[in-house]
C-alpha cells in the first residue's frame, strides 16, 4: 500500500497595490520584485496606497517596491484644477487619454485592465503629499523602499520625483514611460 505524502507549500504572495483607472496589472511588473509575503508593491495611485498601507500597518514588512509613484505636489494649483475639470467634462475622454500616456512609449495593450476610476480616486491622487518624515520613518523601521521611474514618463516629472525619493533605492528606466515599458 502506497503512502501518500502530502507536501505544505507556502504561498508566496505580494500586496499589490493597482494604479488609477487599472485593476490586475500586476504582472506587467513582475520583473521589478519578487513575490513574497513580506512585500508591498503599487503602481502609480497605487504606490500612494501602498505607501499608506506599509506606514499604518502593524504587520511585518520587509521591502515596499514604489512603480512609478504618482508624484505631484510640485505641481502648480492650476494644473490639479485643470485635470479634474477635463475628468468633469468628459471622464471617459479623460480616462483615455490617461491610459495613452500611461503606456507611452509602450504600444503594451492595456484596455483589458481598465477599471474606470473614480473624481474622488483622482483627485486623491493628484492631492497626496508624499512625506520626507514619513518615508524616514517607514525606513527606520528597516523596510527597504525601492522606486522605479521610466525617464520618459508622459505622468510624472521624472526629475522633481527622482530628487525627492533619492534617500532610497531609486531606479530609473532608460526610454522607459510610466508603465516602466520600452517602445517595442
Amino acid at each position: 500500500m502506497k503512502t501518500l505524502r502530502m507536501k505544505l507549500v507556502k504561498k508566496s504572495y505580494v500586496k499589490y497595490f493597482n494604479g488609477f483607472s487599472l485593476q490586475g496589472e500586476e504582472h506587467l511588473f513582475e520583473s521589478h520584485f519578487s513575490k513574497s509575503d513580506t512585500t508591498v508593491v503599487g503602481f502609480s495611485y497605487g504606490a500612494q496606497k501602498a505607501f499608506e498601507y506599509v506606514y499604518h500597518t502593524k504587520n511585518r514588512v520587509d521591502k515596499l517596491v514604489l512603480l512609478s509613484p504618482a508624484f505631484f505636489q510640485t505641481q502648480e494649483k492650476s494644473f490639479i484644477r485643470a485635470q479634474l475639470r477635463y475628468y468633469d467634462t468628459g471622464h471617459n475622454n479623460y480616462i483615455q487619454q490617461f491610459l495613452l500616456n500611461t503606456k507611452y512609449p509602450s504600444t503594451v495593450d492595456i484596455s483589458k485592465y481598465l477599471q474606470k476610476g473614480t473624481k474622488e480616486e483622482l483627485a486623491f491622487l493628484l492631492h497626496y503629499q508624499w512625506s520626507e518624515d514619513k518615508i524616514k520613518e517607514v525606513l527606520d523601521r528597516h523596510i527597504t523602499i525601492e522606486v522605479f521611474l521610466g525617464s520618459n514618463d508622459k505622468i510624472i516629472n521624472i526629475r522633481e520625483t527622482s530628487h525627492f525619493f533619492s534617500m532610497t533605492a531609486t531606479y530609473i528606466i532608460k526610454g522607459a514611460g510610466h508603465l516602466l515599458k520600452e517602445k517595442a
